[in-house]
């Protein structure tokens, strides 16, 4: 691994003017390696470091939540795929966001900064494209977390009426309630990141034990209570349900369900300026979630196809969630499947809280960049509040306004919400080839303390194909039969609107405002 230059003192991080009284690591944040680091990246301390590895870690893991996913995406791949592409097409994701994780590391490892893709972007691109391609991933980046807020509190809403669907068979959902629930799990995370923020680490740390408890407490009780099918069949019984030319196409679109369980690896990127010895640390997070909760996610995965039963049955649930219904085929209880699916809620709710805080995040530093309209305002940090309040209010108002979508049409939120995952899968994507084309140009890479070594190139290589290949399955829709408005996926539609309207403002103002942080590099370091 290659270290660090010899770090700038605390001296002249602060500036000239500064009195020796004055530079503390409390004013400063973090140690000399991430004092470098900012400085290097013409970045002002502006948040405390208030994270550490296992704080960092237990944010990631909360905000993957890849265990807890497999419940809540599961109904894609049971369609297209059966139990047996489930448990294939989550090894194949679990494989390929490792490489793609890996390859993000080892940029995080180089530019530890908030900002991200569209960092790595305008710092790794040629230089002919570097200002365009790295404004276009921060529109992605920002649609992309910005959007994940609703999702993430809509999916808790409607598993929170499917569990009241279960307790009460003649209960009604209606869109105005799913709003309300939405509408309370906002509240609920911005109030955490807003009077309790200092506590956030804190707080990570605890939900880190639910999400490891939770996990052993949900898979004892279906190994033990459910009807387990033989493993034979459960590997090897795959299921066109969809209606695709091939079992193998059908496969390719269920492999969305994993997809979605591992979406986000570079939320610890976003927060790696309130995490000290981000250069170390921030990587190895990193990794170690990926590795965790990939493992964590299969035996959950094999566990919950093992116990399903009769596929057909499930998928016809009226609580519209195949999972509660295995739960309470397991335990025939109601108050146990509702204990059970309290855990998964409980842990959305606090992935919600992780979600604003990444956002909001990535947002003020885009428009610290001048990435973003109203950029000064959004970019704003109070003195002695030490977190961008600005942009989490916008990033809540946003977020309320877009569950009112709700009340027209969920088919509408679900198309809006699922953008997320595209334009984040191409951020992660045109990011990792930049590195790629820097390393078949032979340029030098910028000193960083995780390295992927000899073996940089096969592994970024491989990691975009299999994002690329991810990235176009998730414009195909649940099945090619009989598709009308409603069941056609329009996110093809919606994500070209959205890239439209960035490149509209590129063209009018971003162009003569926006430089890209490369513009505020330190060569002399």
């Amino acid at each position: 691994m290659e270290g660090h230059k010899e770090p700038v003192t605390m001296q002249s991080f602060l500036g000239d003017n500064a009195s020796t009284d004055e530079v503390t690591a409390e004013k400063v944040g973090g140690n000399a390696n991430d004092q470098h680091d900012m400085v290097r990246m013409g970045k002002k301390q502006e948040t405390r470091r208030n994270f550490r590895f296992v704080t960092i870690f237990g944010f990631t893991m909360v905000l993957m939540a890849t265990w807890e996913a497999q419940f809540s995406a599961s109904i894609f791949v049971l369609i297209n795929g059966g139990t047996a592409g489930a448990i294939w097409m989550y090894l194949a994701a679990f494989i390929g966001f490792l490489l793609a994780i890996a390859s993000m590391a080892e940029m995080a490892s180089m530019a530890p900064t908030t900002g991200g893709q569209y960092h790595w972007v305008s710092e790794f691109a040629p230089r002919s494209s570097q200002k365009i391609l790295s404004y276009v991933v921060g529109w992605l980046c920002v649609l992309g977390w910005q959007v994940g807020n609703t999702a993430i509190a809509y999916l808790a809403g409607t598993i929170i009426q499917g569990l009241a669907k279960l307790n009460n068979p003649d209960y009604n959902a209606t869109a105005w309630q799913g709003t309300l629930i939405v509408w309370a799990v906002l509240t609920f995370s911005i109030l955490f990141n807003t009077f309790f923020a200092a506590k956030l680490p804190l707080l990570e740390g605890v939900v880190l034990v639910l999400h490891i408890c939770g996990f052993f407490a949900i898979l004892i009780v279906l190994w033990v209570l459910a009807d387990v099918s033989p493993a034979r069949e459960v590997f090897t019984t795959f299921s066109n349900g969809g209606g695709w030319s091939s079992q193998g196409l059908s496969c390719l679109v269920g492999i969305l369900s994993p997809v979605f369980s591992f979406i986000g690896p570079d939320s610890a990127t976003h927060m790696s300026e309130e995490l000290r010895d981000a250069s170390r640390s921030l990587p190895l997070a990193m990794m170690w979630t990926a590795a965790v909760n990939g493992a964590m996610g299969f035996v959950m995965i094999v566990t919950f196809c093992m116990v399903i039963g009769d596929l057909e049955t499930v998928l016809a649930t009226p609580t519209g969630y195949p999972f509660i219904q295995v739960f309470y085929n397991a335990t025939h209880s109601l108050a146990g499947t509702s204990v059970m699916t309290a855990i998964l809620i409980i842990m959305l709710l606090f992935g919600c809280v992780t979600n604003f805080a990444t956002s909001s995040r990535q947002l003020w530093a885009f428009a610290r960049d001048k990435g973003t309209p109203f950029s000064s305002w959004l970019s704003y940090v109070r003195p002695g509040m030490a977190i961008p309040l600005n942009s989490i209010i916008f990033s809540y108002v946003f977020s309320m306004l877009l569950a009112l979508i709700n009340l027209g049409s969920a088919v509408a939120l679900n198309i809006i919400t699922s953008l997320g995952t595209g334009a984040l899968l191409i951020s992660y994507i045109i990011s990792i080839s930049c590195i790629i084309v820097k390393r078949m140009k032979k340029e030098p890479l910028l000193p960083r303390r995780w390295s992927l070594g000899r073996w940089g190139m096969p592994i970024n290589i491989a990691s975009v194909l299999f994002l690329a290949l991810c990235f176009i399955m998730n414009f195909f829709p649940l099945s090619p039969v009989d598709l009308t408005p409603v069941s056609f996926n329009w996110n093809i539609v919606i994500f070209a609107g959205v890239l439209i309207l960035a490149a509209a403002y590129y063209a009018v103002k971003g162009r003569k405002v926006y430089d890209g942080p490369v513009a505020y590099i330190r060569k002399d370091i």
